[in-house]
């Protein structure tokens, strides 16, 4: 039996369990509701290590039809460009919602940019090793005409990072036979270079120095507990 098949009886077996008991366990308290609130403006610093923010480079800029999808989404998003002293730049992308009831599948970087005309050449997973953790990443790369952009990126549903589909759909049938709605949070840095591989050995430097800059608190919003 394949790896496939058998994640897909699985989660087959799963899902027709949650069914069952929907009657029972209906989701409504909602995370966001029980948490403390915070800003994500104000929660990324601007200057942190040798990284400050520089507007030279704007980050992808979404079309009306999908910035207005994901504005439905999430109720905060951030978007920066950061540039440290060796003149190595790397684009930040967070984005936030209270309510993931409806996943946040359809709103992965690798959907996005296909919808913008990228060719995505590179889908991958990958590990960025930090001191708080070995984070599970995805490690994309993104073409459209003369611009190469590799790509790094996470997600997290309630307080756990879920990459996958099976993860998150796990996670999610998890919070939800529990009654609680669970909120969630996107992760994206990336660059335009050619060398992939130098990109992610920036955009690891850069993500460690983030969550170290960062308070404790805001850390695990953007990493979940491990």
């Amino acid at each position: 039996m394949t790896r496939t098949l058998m994640t897909s009886l699985v989660l087959g077996a799963l899902m027709l369990s949650a069914a069952a008991t929907t009657r029972v366990v209906t989701p409504t308290a909602k995370m966001a509701d029980n948490t403390v609130k915070f800003n994500l403006e104000q929660m990324i610093p601007s200057q942190f290590g040798q990284w400050q923010v520089d507007t030279t480079i704007v980050p992808l800029k979404l079309d009306p039809e999908t910035e207005a999808k994901l504005n439905k989404l999430y109720n905060q998003t951030v978007t920066r460009t950061y540039v440290n002293q060796n003149g190595d730049r790397v684009m930040l992308s967070i984005a936030y919602g209270g309510d993931q009831s409806e996943g946040l599948g359809v709103h992965k970087p690798e959907v996005c940019y296909v919808a913008q005309g990228f060719d995505m050449r590179t889908n991958k997973p990958g590990q960025l090793n930090t001191q708080y953790g070995n984070l599970p990443v995805r490690r994309l790369m993104a073409v459209a005409g003369e611009r190469h952009e590799p790509i790094t990126y996470w997600l997290t549903i309630g307080n756990k990072i879920a990459l996958s589909g099976l993860d998150s759909r796990l996670t999610m049938l998890r919070y939800g036979l529990g009654g609680v709605i669970p909120d969630g949070m996107l992760v994206r840095v990336s660059a335009i270079d050619r060398d992939a591989e130098h990109s992610y050995r920036v955009q690891d430097r850069f993500v460690q120095d983030m969550l170290t800059a960062v308070s404790p608190e805001a850390r695990n919003r953007l990493i979940g507990v491990f």
